[in-house]
């Protein structure tokens, strides 16, 4: 339980170190764009500013799947298929990444996506464990995607995310933490460290190929992986930037133009609190999880805001739509472990969370109660972008 827990924070921790010690801008050089990507479907253009396009291919949220830090929380099919269906109905969303770790609780959600019309973007997220045990979920979860995508569904695959961060033996250390320590220290042997990114890289996507027959992709964080996007079809790229204007936010996306392949945002999103995008990735870092329970940290507290999550929301979706990128995913529908708590700011968890949708519990503070999921702000904000761009198309 507390595993998950830890990758889902130190993802965010663990980007936010590698800049501090001046890993940035990592990306590799413009090379010869790659041959159109194998299994393309007619009419997703790359993507590109001023290309004269109907702005996003694809818009979709993501939908983070694990075993839940209580059982309270612990993934239930039942829930899942409300919330998928909310995604298609409410938010009026065409797509939905699945990611997260178990093979069954990633193809039962992609199946039920499937079958009520959504584009899949499914992604095993697995870490923490040995290499083999990585590429063995990887490989069960794309020959599943496989099978969809032959029986006539919209699909396509990611073979992870961040394998930097997630899959032992990249960066020195046994767990997350250790990893994210020994990047905070700087305990990293850069060039090595690339090396063995690079190399299990190629490995995921080679093995992805071999199971997975449509659109291959990846997620990456561009401070830190240097991809060739050679091998997938799909440039991925976690996008956290905050700039107080739209040519910024155009002038870096542009750099993953460079490949000649569609674009896809696989996630973009910010907290709940005044303050919250200038923060970035590192959003959750205002909760103290040593405390029990865990609490906000501050005096004065972070002031919560909805209204400003939104703000940050729609103006990135505005962007993405004025490149007519491939596609974009809010991050993230739900964090149900970080609950709303009305009237009680020091322990509102809610407030770090990049969710657009808020956990509120039947009586607060018990982590054994039962609880129920109320929209925010911004899921109203997206879902209203959501439906106009569709009336546009």
């Amino acid at each position: 339980m507390e595993k998950t827990k830890g990758i889902n924070r130190a993802r965010f921790l663990a980007g936010a170190g590698a800049a501090a010690v001046g890993v940035a801008g990592a990306l590799l050089p413009a090379g010869e764009a790659g041959a159109e990507g194998r299994g393309r479907e007619r009419g997703h253009g790359h993507g590109g500013a001023g290309k004269g396009g109907r702005g996003l291919t694809r818009r979709g949220v993501v939908y983070t799947i694990g075993a839940g830090e209580t059982p309270a929380t612990a993934w239930s099919a039942a829930r899942m298929r409300r919330d998928i269906r909310a995604i298609r109905d409410d938010l009026h969303a065409d797509t939905v990444d699945v990611t997260g770790d178990g093979v069954e609780r990633l193809t039962a959600t992609a199946a039920e996506a499937a079958e009520l019309g959504l584009h899949v973007w499914l992604q095993p997220t697995l870490g923490d464990v040995p290499e083999r045990e990585i590429l063995d979920h990887l490989a069960e979860t794309g020959r599943f995607a496989e099978r969809l995508r032959r029986q006539g569904a919209s699909v396509e695959f990611s073979v992870g995310c961040e394998f930097w961060l997630f899959v032992p033996g990249i960066i020195p250390g046994d767990t997350v933490f250790d990893r994210i320590r020994n990047l905070q220290s700087g305990n990293v042997d850069w060039a090595a460290m690339q090396r063995r990114l690079t190399r299990f890289t190629a490995k995921a996507a080679t093995l992805g190929r071999r199971v997975f027959h449509g659109r291959l992709s990846y997620a990456s964080a561009p401070e830190i992986d240097q991809v060739d996007w050679n091998l997938f079809d799909v440039v991925g790229v976690d996008y956290y930037s905050y700039f107080g204007n739209k040519a910024a936010y155009i002038r870096e996306l542009r750099q993953h133009l460079r490949w000649g392949k569609p674009l896809a945002i696989t996630e973009f999103g910010t907290c709940t609190f005044r303050g919250a995008p200038e923060a970035g990735g590192m959003g959750w870092n205002i909760v103290d999880y040593d405390k029990t329970p865990p609490e906000i940290k501050g005096n004065p507290l972070p002031v919560r805001s909805e209204r400003t999550q939104a703000a940050y929301l729609l103006d990135l979706l505005d962007v993405f739509e004025s490149m007519n990128l491939y596609a974009a995913m809010v991050f993230e529908f739900l964090t149900a472990d970080a609950p709303h708590r009305p009237g009680d700011p020091r322990h509102d968890l809610d407030m770090a969370s990049y969710g657009i949708a808020k956990a509120i519990q039947d009586r607060p503070g018990d982590p054994d109660t039962g609880w129920h999921w109320e929209p925010k702000e911004a899921f109203h904000a997206v879902a209203g972008a959501y439906c106009r761009a569709r009336q546009r198309q």
